[in-house]
């Protein structure tokens, strides 16, 4: 008799399926696991997500849509869809869930594991990066004031550069070159969207070890399951 796979709920701030993550999460976590997935974005007209578009103030999300397109949403709108998300891959049998997003979230109630890259990728970042040259990719601009403020608590110098992973790489190539050229010492790709091949390419660029949120949330997952 097979055995049965165990089964992680997967949520993102976006629309589901992921194809673009999940893969590559796969191959770290082998074919003894299945990702329930579930967007906070599904079954939302373009005309519907554009009024969760963030205004002055509020926390900035960037996430992708089904067409690969990507969009900003404020953090506020989508929280109670996220909510309703995580019930719902619980009620499906996900024995842990994860979050998709490398943002900051307030409490979500969940019965299960719940795993926020954000919090796992702070503190494998701090638990290496002290003394060191931290240089830091986000997806928008938008977001500087609070990644600065964010990662700006481990106390060492600090340099933040955008270069979304829904773009042309040549935004991702000349955010490295710039940490290149201020000398960081460790690059960290800060959002879920970053694949290993970009990975690839920050590290051959830069020249100095790269993490990425993704591989960093699967291997947490392995450890669980």
């Amino acid at each position: 008799m097979a055995k049965s796979k165990r089964r992680i709920g997967a949520i993102t701030i976006g629309q589901s399926p992921r194809d673009d993550v999940v893969p590559e999460m796969l191959e770290v976590l082998g074919g003894e696991v299945e990702f329930v997935q579930a967007g906070a974005l599904d079954e939302l007209a373009r005309e519907q997500i554009a009024g969760l578009a963030p205004r002055p103030g509020d926390y900035v999300l960037v996430t992708r849509l089904h067409d690969g397109s990507s969009v900003q949403v404020a953090e506020h709108h989508i929280l109670p869809r996220m909510q309703a998300q995580i019930d719902r891959v619980v009620a499906a049998g996900a024995e842990a869930v994860a979050l998709l997003c490398t943002g900051e979230f307030p409490p979500l109630d969940c019965p299960r594991l719940l795993i926020k890259p954000q919090v796992v990728l702070y503190h494998f970042v701090a638990g290496i990066a002290e003394g060191k040259r931290l240089g830091v990719v986000i997806p928008a601009r938008e977001q500087m004031e609070e990644t600065g403020r964010r990662w700006g608590t481990l106390g060492g110098a600090l340099r933040v550069e955008a270069g979304s992973p829904y773009a042309d790489i040549s935004q991702l190539e000349a955010a490295v070159a710039s940490l290149k050229s201020w000398e960081a010492d460790l690059i960290v790709l800060d959002c879920i969207g970053f694949t290993r091949a970009m990975k690839a390419r920050a590290a051959e660029l830069a020249g100095v070890p790269v993490v990425l949120p993704r591989t960093v949330l699967a291997r947490t997952l392995a450890e669980l399951v």
